[in-house]
This record gives C-alpha cells, sequence and structure tokens, in this order.
C-alpha cells in the first residue's frame, strides 16, 4: 500500500483543481499545515535558548508566578483543543480504512496541529513564568493563523452542502471556534499587561507569598495542569528519601490559608448574621450558617468537581458494552462513506461504532474522571482545615473571654474544652470532606440504575432494590459498631487507669511481691475490654463481608430473575459485563452512605455543643446595655477593670469593641449606678487600686464579697489577711476583674503600657500586673522561659530573682539546668518549687503592681523568710513597685505598710499595723498571739532538715536514673560518631524499607488462625475470578447459540436446543459459595486480629511485670504507659482493617492482571514498565507519607496543649494582658498542624492521580490488545468483557494498595515498639531453692549477716556498695545514716535483691537469700518506702490486697498507726474508697497507711527507706513510738534522713560512697570527737 499525501488512486479527485484550487478538499488541509510548520520553526529555538538562560529568571519561586491574565482560561481551552485535535486524528484513520492508498492529508495536519498545540501551552508557561510578555507575539501570529485557515476550511465545507451529520464538519467548526477564543485571550493579554501598541507597560508584582522563600505550598499559586497532576510535589517527594520531612522542609502556609485570615473570614460570616437587633443569634443554626458564607464557595467547586467525576465514571460501563458489542457483530460491513470534494466523509455514529475509538475515548474519561475526583477531594480536605483553623482560633478567642466563675464552677471543665478543640472542630472538618459524597451519591444512584434498567429491563431495578434493602441493615451495623466501640473505650481508659498505677506503684509492688495480683487485676479488665472487642470485630467482619457479598447478591439475583423473566432474555457479554460494572459502581455510594450519614450526625451534634460554649458567659462582655437600666444594684455581667468619669456623650454612644488589640474591658459603671461614679477624691493620687462600695460575685446567687471598701497605696506593701475561705483570693480577682460585679466600682490608678488603649484622655485601663497564683501555673517551656515569660533576659536581674527564690539549688540538680523542659504542668517539680517558680515569675516582670496570692503555702520557713526578706523586702520596695500580698503567715505583719483583715467576705479593718492596734485590740491581741506560735514552730522546724532539702532529694534521685541512661547514651554516641556517614544512609535505607520483621511478629502471634486466613482468602479471590470468567463462558455461548439459531432458521436459540438452565444453576452455585467464603474470609481476619490483640498485650503486661527495676527507672513512665494506650489501641482496632484491605486490594490487582494477561498475552509486555513505575511511585510515596503523618501527629500535640495550658491559666494570662502573645503562638501552632495536613493531604492526591493514571493506562492496553485479539485471533467476546472489566478495577484498587501499604507501615511501628519492650530481660526469679523447701515461718528471728556485698544498679554501671560487712541481731534496731548518695537506699534494696548483687552474700536466718526464689523471699519482709504509695480500691485493699488478714488484724493495725478514729468516721470503715494516689489522705495519713500495711504483714524484719521525710513533726513522733513498742520484738533497719530519729538506735551505721565509715552504738559515736556521726548530729541541731 504506497503512501502520498492526497492518496494516489488513478481515478483520483484528489488532485482535480479544475474548480479553483480552494475547492479541493486534500489543498485546504495542506494549507492548514502552515500555522503549525511556523509556531514550531520559531519557538523551537527560543525555548532552546530560553532553556539555556535560566538566570534570567526573577529570583522567587519562580516556576510558579502566573500572572498574564486569562491564564487558566488558556490552559482549559489548551486541554480542549488537544482532545479535539486527536478526535481530529482518530476520525481522519477510521474514515482513510475504507480506501486502498493511506490519505496522509486526513490526519497529517491534525498531528502537526497536535503537536503544535502541545508547543504552545509549553512556550506560553516558560514565557509567563521568565516574564518576557513581548515574545508573546509569536503565538499571536499563531492563533491568527491557525483561525484563518479553520474558517476558510470551515466555510468550504458548507458551501460544498457537508452538513452536521459528517462528523469532521462538527470538528473543523469546533476547531475554528477555539483558535478564535485563544486568539482573544492573546488579545487580553495585550490589553492587559500592554506590552505592545501602548507606551508604558503595566508593572506586576509577584504576591507575597512567592516573594517569601519560605512559603513551600505551591497548590494555590502553580498551572493548571500541575494544579490537576500535583506535578510541584514531585520534587519535594522524591526529596523526601534523602532526608527526613519536618517543619523546617514544610516551611509557612500561603496568607489564605493561614488560620488568622481563615478566623477574619469567618468573623465577618459570623458579624454579618448579627447586623439587624445588633445580637448574636443563638443555637447551631447560625453556626451553619456563617460556614456556609465562610467556607460555601470551595465546597461548591467540589461538589462540581464530583458530579462531573460520576457521571464520567459511567463511560466505563458504557465504553465496555459499546466495545464488546462492536466486536461480537457477526457482519462486520459498514455502508462505505459518503466523498465530497474528493475526500470522504463518515458519521458520528460510524466512528462511535469503532471498538478502537471506544477504548480510547476510554482512556481519556478514565483520565479525566480521576483528575477531576481527586481535585473534588483536595479542595473539600482544603476546605476543612482551613474551617478547622479558623474554628479553633474562634475558641481560643472566646476562652480568652471565659469568665472564670464558669470554670471555676465546673460549667466548663479543661477537658470539655480540649475535646472541642481536639474532636469536634475535627467532627466539622470531616463533615466538610464528605459533604460532595453527600450531594453526588443521590446522582450516582439514580444515573447507575437508570443506564441498568436501560441494559436489563425490569430485572434491573429487582438487583438493585437489593442492594437497597441491605443498605438500612449497613446503617444498623454502622451505629453498633460506634456503639461497640465506645464500649472499648470505657474499658480500656478504666484497663489504663490501673495500669498506670501498677507502672507508678512498681517498685512496691515488686519490694511485696505482690505484682501479680495487680497484673491479674489489669487482665480481668483487658478481658471485658476484649469482650467489647469481640463484639466490635464482629460487627466490622459483618460490614466487610456486606461490602463483597452485597454486589454478587445483587448480581445473581438480576440475571437470575433476567433469564426466568423473558424468553428472549438478550445475555450477550455486552451487556453482562456492563452491567456488571454497574452494579461495582452502584455498591460504592450505598457503602458510604453509612459513614456519610454518621459523619453528618456528628458534625451536628458538634456544632451544638459549638453554640453552647460560645454563648457562655464572657468577662466583660462586648453586649450593649440597654439605655435605660433598673437603679440600683443591677445584675448586668459586665465586669470592669476600671471606672472613669464619663461625660454624657459616652451615653447614647454604644461602644462595641471590634479591634482586638484593644482590651474589650469597657465597662458601663454609669448605668449601674444612679448617679454615676462618685467624684474622685483628693489623695487618690497615691492609691493603686480603689474599690468602692463593691458587691461581687462567681455565680448569681449571693454575692460572694459583700460592701467591699478598700484601697491599696502607691508603691507600699499591703498585706491581706483572714481565715481560710474568707475571700483574700476573690479580692485580688475582684480587683483584677475576673469576678462578676454586681455593683460598685474598682478605680486603678496605672496607666497602660499599651499605646492603643491610653487613646482617649479619660478612659483609665488598668496595664499589666505581675500575678501569682495560688495553685502555681507553668508553661510547657524551658525553666527560663516561665520566669522570663515573654520579657527579655535581663542577666543581673535574673540571677537576682533566682537567689531570691532560692531556686539555685533546684536548678543545679536539673539535668540541663534552666534549660530544662518543665513540661505538662511542670509535672518533674514539686508543689513547692512550681510555686517558687510561679513567684519568680511576678518578681522578674517589670509591672508597676505585683499581686501574690498566698505564695508561702507550699515553702517551708527558711524558704518562706528568705523570699519574704530577699525578694519582698528588698527587690520589690527597693523597686518602690506596689505589692498586695495575701497570706497566712502573720509574723511577717509588721513588713506590712497597709493591711486589709478580712472576714467573711467582708473587710473587717483595714490600715497600718499602728492603726489596727488602737482601733481592734481585741483583734490585734489575737495576732500576736499566733505570731507567737508560728515563731515558736519556726524554732521547732529548724531543727529539722527541711521540706525543701527533701523535695531536692526526690529531684536528684529521679534525676539520677535517667542521668545514668543518658551517660550510658552520651558514651554509645561517641563511639558512634566516626560511623556517622555510614549510618545516616543506612537510615535512610531504613526508612525506605518496609517493616518486614514487625509484620512477621503480628502475623506469628495469630499462630493456626494464620493457615485458615491465607487459605480462606486466596480461595474467595479464586472463586471470584471463577464466577466472572463463567459469566464470560455463558454470555459466549448465548452469543454462538444465537448465530446458530439464524444459521438454522429457529426462531429462537431455545428451540435449537440451548438452554440457559445449567449455566444458571454453575452460576448461582458459584456465587453462594463466594458469599460464604466472604463471611468467612471477613470472620477470619478479624479473629486474626483479636489474637494477636490478645498475645501481644499479655506478652507485654506480663514482660513488664517482670522486668528489672532498672528499666523502669531508666524510661520516661510515659513511654511504657503509650505502649499500653495507643500502640495497643492501633493493634486492637486498626491493624486488623488494615490489614484486610490491603490484602483484599492486592489479591483483586494479582488477580485482575492475571486474568487480563489470561485473556491477551501481549499485555505482559506492556504490564513491565507500569509495574516499574508504580514501584518507583509506591516506594518514594510511602516515605513521605510517614514522614507526613508523624509530623501531623507530633503539630497535634503542642497545640492541644496550649488549649490547656492557656485555659488552666487564664486569670495569670490576662492580669499580665498577655493575650495577644498567646494568640499569637496559637496562631504558629495552628499553621504549623494545617501546613502538615496539607503537605499530606497532597501527597496522597500525588500518588491518587499518578496510580489512577497508571490504571487507566493498564485499561487502555488490555483495550486495545483485546480488540486486536478478538478482531484477528477470533478471541470469545465474553472474554474480551472479562478482560475489560478487570482492568477497570485494577484502576479502583491499585491505589488502595499503595495507600494501605503505607497505613500499614505506619501501624507496624506500634508492633515493633512493643516487640522492642518484649526483648526485655526479666528478673530472675527463679531460685535454687523450690519455694516449698523455704520453711514456713522463716526468717523467725531477723538476724542478718551481710559478708564481703558488692552492689551495683546494672551491669554496666560503677558498684554503689563496695566490700560491705555488717552482722546484725535479732531484734536490733539499726540506724544507717549518710549524704545523700552515699548507698544508703542500696542498701536496704539489696535485702530484697532489686539491684545486682555481683560480690559476696546476705545471710539471714541462716538461709542465703540469692538461693531463695524472688516470690518467696520479698514476701517475707516488709518496708516503708519514702513516698507513701496508695492505691485506688478499698482501704482493705490497700492494706492487704492479698487478702490475707481478718478484720481485727487490719483494725489492730490501724489502731497502732494511730488511724483508727479516721477509718471510723469514713463511710463503709474498712470498706471506704481510697482515690487514685490516695488524693483524698493527707501526706501524712498516707504514710501512716503504709505503717499499717508494714505492721499487716507480720514479718520479723522490717525496712524503712528514710519513711519520716515528708511527713510533719506529729506523724513522725507517731511512727518513732511505733517502732518502738509495736516492733519492739522484730529487727528494724532505718535509713534515716533527720540524724535525731536514730538517736535511740541499737545501732548506728554511717556510710559514705558505698562503704561503711562508722559503725557502733550512738552513744559510742557521740563520745568520740572526730565522729562524722557527732558531726551530722550537731548539724541538725
Amino acid at each position: 500500500m504506497s503512501l502520498a499525501f492526497c492518496g494516489n488512486e488513478n481515478n483520483s479527485l484528489a488532485y482535480n483543481v479544475d474548480r479553483g484550487v480552494l475547492n479541493n478538499g486534500c489543498f485546504l488541509d495542506a494549507l492548514n499545515v502552515v500555522p503549525h510548520i511556523f509556531l514550531l520553526f520559531i519557538t523551537f529555538p527560543i525555548l532552546f535558548i530560553g532553556w539555556g538562560s535560566q538566570s534570567s529568571k526573577v529570583h522567587i519561586h519562580h516556576s510558579t508566578w502566573l500572572h498574564f491574565p486569562g491564564h487558566n482560561l488558556r490552559w482549559l481551552l489548551t486541554f480542549i483543543l488537544l482532545f479535539v485535535l486527536v478526535c481530529e486524528i482518530a476520525e481522519g484513520i477510521v474514515s482513510d480504512g475504507f480506501t486502498q492508498s493511506l490519505h496522509l492529508h486526513l490526519y497529517m495536519p491534525a498531528g502537526l496541529a497536535f503537536m503544535a498545540g502541545i508547543t504552545s501551552i509549553i512556550y506560553y508557561h516558560n514565557i509567563e513564568t521568565s516574564n518576557f510578555p513581548k515574545l508573546l507575539l509569536a503565538l499571536l501570529f499563531y492563533w491568527v493563523l491557525a483561525f484563518l485557515m479553520k474558517t476558510i476550511k470551515f466555510a468550504k465545507y458548507t458551501e460544498h452542502s457537508v452538513g452536521l451529520r459528517q462528523l469532521r464538519y462538527c470538528i473543523t467548526g469546533l476547531l475554528a471556534l477555539l483558535y478564535g477564543l485563544l486568539l482573544a485571550v492573546e488579545i487580553n493579554v495585550i490589553l492587559g499587561r500592554r506590552y505592545l501598541c501602548f507606551t508604558e507597560a503595566t508593572e506586576v508584582k509577584p504576591p507575597e507569598d512567592l516573594q517569601d522563600l519560605g512559603v513551600r505550598f505551591l497548590q494555590p499559586f502553580v498551572n493548571l495542569l500541575s494544579k490537576a497532576t500535583y506535578w510541584w510535589m514531585n520534587t519535594f517527594i522524591t526529596a523526601a528519601h534523602c532526608r527526613p520531612i519536618d517543619l523546617k522542609v514544610i516551611g509557612k502556609l500561603p496568607i489564605a490559608m493561614r488560620a488568622l485570615t481563615n478566623y477574619l473570614k469567618l468573623r465577618k460570616a459570623f458579624e454579618s448574621q448579627r447586623r439587624p437587633l445588633g445580637s448574636m443569634p443563638q443555637g447551631p443554626k447560625w453556626i451553619w450558617r456563617a460556614l456556609r458564607q465562610a467556607f460555601g464557595r470551595p465546597l461548591i467547586i467540589s461538589i462540581t468537581f464530583r458530579f462531573l467525576a460520576d457521571l464520567l465514571g459511567f463511560a466505563g460501563p458504557l465504553c465496555i458494552s459499546g466495545i464488546v458489542h462492536h466486536i461480537s457483530k457477526d457482519n462486520r460491513t459498514i455502508q462505505p462513506p459518503i466523498k465530497l470534494l474528493g475526500v470522504y466523509f463518515i458519521s458520528s455514529q460510524e466512528f462511535l461504532a469503532n471498538a478502537y475509538v471506544l477504548a480510547v475515548l476510554l482512556f481519556f474519561a478514565l483520565i479525566l474522571q480521576r483528575t477531576f475526583l481527586q481535585a473534588s477531594y483536595y479542595v473539600a480536605i482544603e476546605t476543612g482545615i482551613n474551617l478547622r483553623g479558623a474554628i479553633q482560633t474562634k475558641i481560643y478567642n472566646k476562652i480568652m473571654r471565659l469568665c472564670t466563675s464558669n470554670m471555676s464552677m465546673g460549667e466548663l471543665t479543661v477537658g470539655q474544652i480540649c475535646n472541642l478543640v481536639a474532636i469536634d472542630t475535627n467532627q466539622l472538618m470531616w463533615f466538610f470532606f464528605l459533604c460532595p459524597n453527600l450531594w453526588a451519591m443521590p446522582v450516582q444512584i439514580i444515573v447507575g440504575v437508570i443506564l441498568l434498567y436501560y441494559l436489563l429491563g425490569i430485572s434491573a431495578l429487582i438487583g438493585a432494590t437489593v442492594i437497597a434493602v441491605l443498605a438500612p441493615v449497613q446503617y444498623f451495623v454502622a451505629t453498633k459498631l460506634s456503639q461497640a466501640q465506645k464500649s472499648t473505650l470505657e474499658y480500656s481508659s478504666e484497663r489504663l487507669k490501673k495500669t498506670n498505677e501498677l507502672l507508678r506503684g512498681i517498685k512496691l509492688l515488686k519490694l511485696y511481691a505482690w505484682e501479680h495480683i495487680f497484673c491479674h487485676s489489669v487482665e480481668e479488665t483487658r478481658d471485658k475490654e476484649l469482650t467489647s472487642l469481640q463484639t466490635f470485630a464482629l460487627y466490622t467482619s459483618i460490614s466487610i463481608f456486606m461490602n463483597a457479598a452485597i454486589p454478587i447478591a445483587a448480581v445473581l439475583t438480576t440475571f437470575v430473575v433476567h433469564v426466568h423473566i423473558s424468553e428472549e432474555a438478550d445475555l450477550s457479554p455486552a451487556v453482562a459485563f456492563a452491567s456488571l460494572s454497574l452494579f461495582h459502581i452502584l455498591v460504592t455510594p450505598l457503602f458510604l452512605l453509612s459513614s456519610v450519614v454518621r459523619s453528618t450526625v456528628k458534625a451536628l451534634v458538634s456544632a451544638q455543643k459549638l453554640s453552647e460554649f460560645f454563648s457562655s458567659d464572657e468577662i466583660g462582655d462586648e453586649q450593649e446595655p440597654n439605655a435605660t437600666m433598673p437603679t440600683g444594684p443591677s445584675n448586668h455581667k459586665t465586669i470592669p477593670s476600671c471606672p472613669r468619669n464619663h461625660n454624657n456623650k459616652y451615653q447614647a454612644v454604644p461602644l462595641k469593641v471590634v479591634n482586638r488589640k484593644r482590651h474589650p474591658r469597657d465597662d458601663w459603671n454609669n448605668y449601674s449606678h444612679e448617679g454615676g461614679n462618685p467624684p474622685p477624691q483628693e489623695g487618690d493620687q497615691d492609691l493603686c487600686i480603689r474599690i468602692t462600695s463593691g458587691y461581687f460575685t462567681w455565680t448569681d446567687g449571693t454575692p460572694t464579697l459583700s460592701n467591699i471598701n478598700s484601697k491599696v497605696p502607691f508603691g507600699k506593701l499591703t498585706m491581706i489577711v483572714g481565715q481560710v475561705g474568707c475571700g483574700k483570693s476573690s479580692l485580688l480577682l475582684a480587683a483584677l476583674g475576673e469576678m462578676q460585679r454586681v455593683s460598685g466600682t474598682v478605680t486603678w490608678n496605672i496607666p497602660t503600657s499599651d499605646k492603643d488603649a491610653a487613646d482617649d484622655g479619660d478612659i483609665q485601663k488598668r496595664g499589666s500586673v505581675a500575678y501569682a497564683s495560688q495553685k502555681p501555673w507553668l508553661l510547657n517551656a524551658t525553666l527560663v522561659e516561665n520566669i522570663t515569660f515573654e520579657m527579655p533576659m535581663i542577666k543581673p536581674r535574673y540571677k537576682a530573682v533566682i537567689e531570691a527564690c532560692s531556686l539555685q539549688p533546684d536548678i543545679d540538680i536539673l539535668p540541663q539546668g534552666d534549660l530544662t523542659e518543665i513540661g505538662e504542668r511542670g509535672i518533674i517539680l514539686s508543689g513547692g518549687q512550681r510555686q517558687r517558680i510561679g513567684v519568680a515569675r511576678a518578681l522578674y516582670q517589670q509591672t508597676n503592681v505585683v499581686l501574690l496570692d498566698d505564695p508561702f503555702s507550699a515553702l517551708d520557713i527558711h524558704l518562706s523568710d528568705h523570699l519574704m526578706q530577699e525578694g519582698i523586702c528588698k527587690l520589690l520596695r527597693e523597686e518602690k513597685r506596689t505589692v498586695v500580698l495575701v497570706t497566712h503567715k502573720l509574723q511577717y505583719l509588721p513588713h506590712a505598710d497597709w493591711i486589709i483583715a478580712m472576714k467573711d467576705g467582708t473587710i473587717q479593718t483595714e490600715g497600718t499595723l499602728k492603726d489596727i492596734q488602737n482601733s481592734d485590740p481585741k483583734l490585734f491581741e489575737q495576732w500576736k498571739t499566733l505570731m507567737h506560735r508560728q515563731d515558736g514552730e519556726f524554732e521547732k522546724e529548724t531543727v529539722a532538715e527541711s521540706m525543701t532539702v527533701l523535695e531536692r532529694k526526690n529531684l536528684r534521685r529521679a534525676m539520677y536514673s535517667k542521668e545514668a541512661a543518658k551517660t550510658e547514651e552520651e558514651h554509645e554516641e561517641e563511639s558512634v560518631e566516626s560511623e556517622v556517614d555510614d549510618s545516616l544512609s543506612q537510615a535512610m535505607r531504613h526508612r525506605t524499607t518496609i517493616p518486614w520483621r514487625s509484620c512477621g511478629v503480628y502475623l506469628s502471634s495469630a499462630g493456626l488462625l494464620l493457615p485458615l486466613l491465607l487459605l480462606s482468602q486466596l480461595f474467595k479471590h479464586t472463586l471470584m475470578v471463577a464466577i466472572d470468567y463463567w459469566l464470560a463462558h455463558w454470555t459466549s455461548h448465548v452469543i454462538t447459540a444465537k448465530m446458530d439459531a439464524t444459521g438454522r432458521n429457529c426462531t429462537v436459540a431455545q428451540e435449537c436446543g440451548f438452554s440457559h438452565s445449567w449455566y444458571l444453576s454453575v452460576f448461582s452455585v458459584l456465587c453462594c459459595l463466594g458469599i460464604v467464603l466472604c463471611l468467612v474470609t471477613s470472620v477470619a481476619v478479624e479473629w486474626t486480629g483479636l489474637r494477636v490483640a490478645k498475645e501481644l498485650h499479655h506478652n507485654l503486661l506480663s514482660k513488664i511485670i517482670l522486668a528489672p527495676m532498672r528499666l523502669f527507672e531508666t524510661t520516661p513512665l510515659g513511654n511504657i504507659l503509650n505502649r499500653f494506650s495507643s500502640d495497643t489501641n492501633t493493634i486492637d482496632q486498626h491493624i486488623p482493617a488494615t490489614l484486610e484491605c490491603l490484602s483484599r486490594s492486592t489479591l483483586l490487582c494479582v488477580s485482575a492482571l492475571g486474568v487480563i494477561s489470561y485473556v491477551t498475552p501481549v499485555f505482559l509486555i506492556a504490564l513491565v514498565p507500569l509495574a516499574i513505575a508504580c514501584y518507583f511511585i509506591q516506594k518514594y510515596f510511602r516515605v513521605a507519607s510517614r514522614d507526613l503523618q508523624q509530623l501531623e501527629d507530633s503539630t497535634q500535640l503542642p497545640l492541644l496543649s496550649h488549649f490547656s495550658e492557656t485555659v488552666e491559666g487564664l486569670t495569670t494570662i490576662r492580669a499580665f494582658r498577655y493575650e495577644s502573645r498567646f494568640r499569637q503562638r496559637l496562631l504558629e501552632y495552628t499553621d504549623a498542624n494545617n501546613i502538615a495536613s496539607l503537605f499530606l493531604t497532597a501527597a496522597n492526591r500525588w500518588l491518587e492521580v499518578r496510580m489512577e493514571y497508571v490504571g487507566a493506562c493498564v485499561v487502555l492496553i488490555a483495550a486495545v490488545a483485546s480488540i486486536s485479539n478478538s478482531l484477528y485471533n477470533h478471541l470469545s467476546t465474553g472474554l474480551v468483557g472479562l478482560g475489560l472489566t478487570y482492568a477497570l478495577m485494577v484502576s479502583n484498587y491499585l491505589n488502595w494498595m499503595v495507600r494501605n501499604l503505607a497505613d500499614m507501615e505506619v501501624q507496624l511501628g506500634s508492633v515493633k515498639r512493643i516487640n522492642g519492650l518484649l526483648k526485655t530481660e526479666p528478673e530472675n526469679y527463679e531460685g535454687l531453692m523450690a519455694a516449698s523447701q523455704v520453711p514456713d515461718g522463716w526468717p523467725r528471728q531477723g538476724e542478718i549477716q551481710i559478708q564481703n556485698l558488692s552492689v551495683r544498679y546494672d551491669t554496666t554501671l560503677k558498684p554503689v556498695l563496695k566490700q560491705v560487712n555488717a552482722h546484725i541481731s535479732p531484734g536490733q534496731k539499726v540506724g544507717i545514716c549518710g549524704r545523700t548518695g552515699s548507698g544508703k537506699s542500696s542498701f536496704s534494696l539489696a535485702f530484697f535483691r532489686m539491684v545486682d548483687m555481683f560480690e559476696g552474700r546476705i545471710i539471714i536466718d541462716d538461709i542465703d537469700i540469692a538461693k531463695l526464689p524472688l516470690q518467696t523471699l520479698r514476701s517475707r519482709f516488709s518496708i516503708i518506702l519514702q513516698d507513701p504509695i496508695l492505691f485506688s480500691g478499698t482501704i482493705r485493699f490497700n492494706l492487704d490486697p492479698e487478702m490475707k488478714a481478718t478484720d481485727d488484724m487490719l483494725w489492730e493495725a490501724l489502731e497502732i498507726a494511730q488511724l483508727k478514729p479516721v477509718v471510723k468516721t469514713l463511710p463503709g470503715g474498712l470498706d471506704a474508697m481510697v482515690t487514685e494516689g490516695g488524693e483524698n489522705f493527707s501526706q501524712g495519713q498516707r504514710q501512716l497507711f503504709c505503717l499499717a500495711r508494714a505492721f499487716v504483714r507480720k514479718s520479723s524484719i522490717l525496712i524503712m527507706d528514710e519513711a519520716t521525710a515528708s511527713i510533719d513533726m506529729a506523724t513522725e513522733s507517731i511512727l518513732q513510738k511505733v517502732v518502738m513498742t509495736a516492733f519492739a520484738d522484730r529487727t528494724v533497719v532505718t535509713i534515716a534522713h533527720r540524724v535525731h530519729t536514730i538517736l535511740n538506735a541499737d545501732l548506728v551505721i554511717v556510710m559514705k560512697r558505698g562503704i561503711i565509715l562508722e559503725y557502733d552504738r550512738p552513744q559510742a559515736l557521740l563520745e568520740k570527737e572526730d565522729s562524722v556521726f557527732a558531726a551530722f548530729v550537731k548539724a541538725d541541731k
């Protein structure tokens, strides 16, 4: 077949030019080549030169600055143009198929036009980003030429009566229109940028975001193609392979997406609803309205995209039907095309009847559908994230204005507010994600059912009914699932509470050998949790089963009915496979339905909660008062912080604060009093705060403070004293404006430092006030940041403050000094330390006024004195600052310049100490006696070692174990540094590989269920393929039977002996088996998951219980708890579902590829490049996805803790006037979290678009291959349908596979971490003797011999006891003393084998303790630890968890410990409940309970480890007495903290650095001049 431009038939009209050149069809086509050749020649050199010199570009994110007008329109038109050109090429090829020679002119110009179209957009893009608008002239000429040529051709076609029936006529018309539009866009650029025909070109500047190199999220700024395919993410995702993604890498959010921008949008929407009546509407409806107004537009775009995608989705089934129909036509003769202008023309019907054309169209439809779908997802999710940021900011602004009483009265708890932020905002976000589904589902279902009806008639409706009937069942299952999840959550939180107690008290449990009792209790709760998890698993498996079985059931019903209804049933492959695909499409919306409905319900509930929160009372409400107000005290809930002399001009103007920087503390004094304010009195200048006839309340009931008339002098020290609960703290808070003011005025005489607040001359607002609350409030930050609190660091001042608060010794103990994080409400610090930091913060600030609310409550006497002298009297007085001090320590009254005495919410008297002595001598006398008593206490306490030293000891001890771990790490690090480069590349390699080992651990825990799981999955998928294969076999036979029938002249195929019944029965059996196997696999997956969850938790718990103490000292408790909480939760609930999804999608893909390869083996060749592409896409994606997921989680924590921190420190923040700083910090945290979420979304879309495109290629290749195979090798039509149906499935499941693989990888991290803990070596519980060989009452005497004992905490550490020898006779009372770290405690732990005794031995009553089983050894001794530990449960359980003792024994023990009267008064006596950590008893009582506990266990050896350290003198003397009397016949070893406690011991051991220094009777040691013990005693006095 020869080749020529116009074809070379002899009689060819192609070369006939008799009637003019333009009337020749071939010449018209040749003319159309000219513009394209012109463009290609002009632009190529420019592009090459341009690419050679990239330097000319502006330095911004250059490749993304899009600034020519009509930018998106141009891209859109170009895409349409390219599509039409492809159709033109295809039309040319199809119409050329009817002649002998090839007519190049039918498709070559179109091909050139296609190349030119692509070149034009590349050229345009480069010019736009390099900003050389003059070069666009080439395009202008091109569009003009192309438009002219197409118009001439179109005109000639019309002239020669080529009409709309001919496809090429329509295409030519369309192209002329498109070129015309593109010309218009080009002219618009000239008008917009004035680079031609104008003297002045317009100056344009890149947007702010693009000038800022910190903005790396480019989705809003890139061109349409990059937007649709997330092309800009390529470099980002591939870079993740080389270096981990962190906040630096992802940069800042673009301005339009920042929380502040979106908050302002939302606020505007709220404000616009407020207008008419001036008040805010209530209820959730206005929240929805505001959300719709602020974020409705992008949502509509998302819904539009979704509609387009869903409609394009139906192209799949229709094209399959068309292709199979075309192939199965027995007579492939088509009427010859019409010949006009010497050229062939075909109609659109003929064009669309071509199978290859349909295959290409299907490919384009798929590409478009996937692009629209991903765009819809992206827009919805981005909107959801923006909305979350806006709502979180709104919640925060509301918190800043919340009434303190709401918090203190328990109307709102920190937990509730954190839930609003963590849960409810996310519910609304999820609702926005799923919102497009809500609108798209009905459309999808309706269109699907119509198409099915068109294919199958009435039987389709029956199949659809099956699906519809089962949808409510789905919903029912979904609700049951959420209920099961709730109950599981309750049990797991109870289990966590128990686990937490177990881990916190692990030392005690090990020492008393009670770990198994507690372990059992945790296991019991776990069993309950597992029962609830079983329900969860059951419903999950039903849900999975229904997902898989419903389509099978629907298809089965439809085909059975279809065959039975009509004799003439058309069950060709075209119909069967098209309807099969349609059923697959239909099932998706019905499954999503349940989750969408649930999400909607949750969102409604969340909106309700938010509206309640937004309408709660505010402080200094911005509401406008009514002009007519009742006279006298009014209950208006505005809290003025500063009255002012209102001139009447203020009366009419309602004040509305919109500028958030100006604090909304406006008051309406003139309304609540008839006569306005009293005129300011003379002498007011010396006053700092004045309260006049003030009535203040926390709730709406009776006022807490009544008739307050009081003043605080300027620059003086004012003290507020009074009994507990008389309203001292309330008075401070009332002055700060935190209480609701019923009536009266509060005047502050300190102007603000804020410029904007001092604008109005006669408004006096209070400025910043340094305030230290009674309950110290710490930030999650370093110690320095807590003290400087956003102020600049001034070294000398900081030093002075630290010294005044005696914080230096504490700082020295902390691992990183004052740079140590004292996070999460300052947990690692004791009460006193936290209080001193709070006071230090107040001292450090340079404000005129300092309010200290009982700063001495948690301090011992030395510290209080030091703080009073150095801090308050010296530091603050010298700076002439006004100090208001609330205190109970009356001995400081002589320091006060002004005293306010309070009683029962009113002021009893105020004045200087002298004034009060004269005016109220009775009160003065009362104070005097109290002062003396407190001074006496001071003397008593000096004998004792102070509380603080003990606090420091505790801190040091906590730090010691951490330090030990640290030093080990440091040693390791030093050795590693040399290999750093190798390890980095290794770590990178490690990040890219899937944790197969964890997967092995997970699956191997399943035991026998594993083979069942694998077999059932394989069988199920084999059956699925078998069902579809049988359908193909059956339908192909229907066609052959039909052909036979026409051959034999039977009217119906049945008459010629063809019967559907046999095929149908096999089909039914296969379907039923398939449904049964679906059930088996879904149950198998869930049970495997349960089995593994049970195994892993059980193993973890038993390992942790038996682990040596060293593990708990070196691993933070939170880490171990996380294994039991989040990791266990992942294994319980998430891994099984992910595993199921992963295995299903993988097997589906494999079976689909298998089927396609079976149908058309050629496909295997094309599979290789596609597989390689998939491998690299998933490899890069998994790494980036995991990093981003971790980043999203890690940025959420600071955000949530910032909320809880703010709520707890609300009064302090408001007193300091730091609202705006905290808001700023919130915006930073929110933006960090949102940008991580946005990048994660974009990464998911990046993956899905690529996987979908690969899927589309699979469909195209499979279609073309199977069509060719069928046309030339007579492949049965049924198999073609089968291959295409499966190819369509691949594109759906490929990306599920990769997404689940990525999720699985993240979730297997939990298994890996748990497995890490499972590798810990347990303590050696077995002894050389069996438990039965140990005598029953051992040890009876209590004689202890210690021979050459050396002890260390770990094999890697230095010994803490070296070669110690000692002998303790039965019944002796021994005291051990020494400085901190001398090895005293290690000595006591050695008796219990809690430490590694690597040398020497301890013999007790002739038995070497190393030979005993640990359980037996520890159960025979008693110990009282320094920290009293109580567990939640009854008092009986706390004294005797083993339930061995009788009630009498317990009462006796309580009586000895002086607790009997206390317990007697409690409801339930011995069965009274102890709260978690024994919080409902005082420290001293808890210590006495521990003593009673030691007494209940009647062992002959008692060890007291600094047991009196944390208790007051009274309790200590009780303890001493008890030890002397009740334990008279037992051996008692006391580790002394205050030396005077062991003065009457029989023997004293003084230790230093792990060796015994002195060993004798106390008297003997005291008589020696140079004895260390004597020195200790002297120091202690």
